[in-house]
């Protein structure tokens, strides 16, 4: 949330917990303002949304440790957790403006996959975040290596998983480089939201989107693109078919 759609004031009334894009790939000061004031409004919890700070590629493509071609922005190991860490603070100082709560971190976009499997970038997120604030829980792909870090750290992890994205046969999220990356079928978003948080379950496909089998995932938050064209309604439908099954639909405690 707030990355400048016009459809964020749409979704609030149908989720728990909004990331928040705090300066990197997106937002400023005044987008920040604007979202928390939303989500005081709506109950949802509020977390920080930190992301290569590279607003040319909307922080979807791997930066770390190039420069050039892909971006005019060079990120290093060394130089990323003052780069997340501005980036809390920015979010932080605006909370407090509200008096509003930041209760959790996810990363974002290209950072958000580079630390589902690398083990020394997962580390550095995490322990950015215990320096910052270690109350606060750490959202990242369900069974990645982020939460394998965080466990090692000490610090709370949440399992997300994804409404919007089709998955790998080795649980990843099939990059949007690729076809069939994205999920823009109401009724398919439906059934696989459903499976993943009644069942521990999600549907593979193959590289050309053939369905390959299923994998076992936890799942304890359900992530949903803001900027998707169909975020405010597919908001509304998963949160009405979560109900419906069953599910109380809550940030996680």
């Amino acid at each position: 949330m707030g990355e400048g759609m016009d459809s964020d004031s749409d979704v609030f009334p149908f989720i728990s917990s909004a990331n928040i894009a705090c300066g990197g790939h997106s937002g400023d000061d005044d987008t920040m303002r604007r979202t928390v004031e939303l989500a005081m409004q709506h109950g949802v919890a509020i977390g920080a949304h930190p992301s290569y700070p590279d607003r040319e590629n909307f922080g979807r493509v791997d930066i770390l440790g190039a420069g050039g071609t892909l971006s005019s922005v060079m990120v290093t190991p060394e130089t990323l957790p003052d780069i997340i860490g501005e980036q809390l603070q920015q979010l932080a100082v605006i909370c407090r403006e509200f008096g509003a709560p930041m209760r959790h971190v996810k990363p974002h976009g290209a950072l958000y996959n580079r630390a589902a499997k690398d083990a020394v970038i997962s580390k550095l997120i995490c322990r950015t975040i215990l320096d910052f604030d270690p109350s606060l829980s750490l959202y990242g792909l369900s069974g990645s290596e982020m939460r394998r870090q965080a466990e090692v750290m000490g610090l709370r992890f949440i399992s997300e998983v994804f409404a919007d994205r089709t998955y790998r046969p080795d649980g990843s999220l099939t990059p949007r480089t690729e076809p069939h990356a994205l999920i823009d079928d109401p009724a398919l978003t439906l059934r696989q939201v459903v499976k993943m948080v009644k069942e521990g379950r999600v549907d593979v496909y193959t590289k050309d989107g053939t369905p390959c089998g299923e994998v076992t995932l936890a799942a304890e938050t359900v992530c949903l693109h803001g900027d998707g064209a169909h975020a405010a309604e597919f908001a509304e439908m998963i949160h009405d078919s979560l109900s419906t099954a069953g599910v109380l639909i809550r940030a996680p405690l």
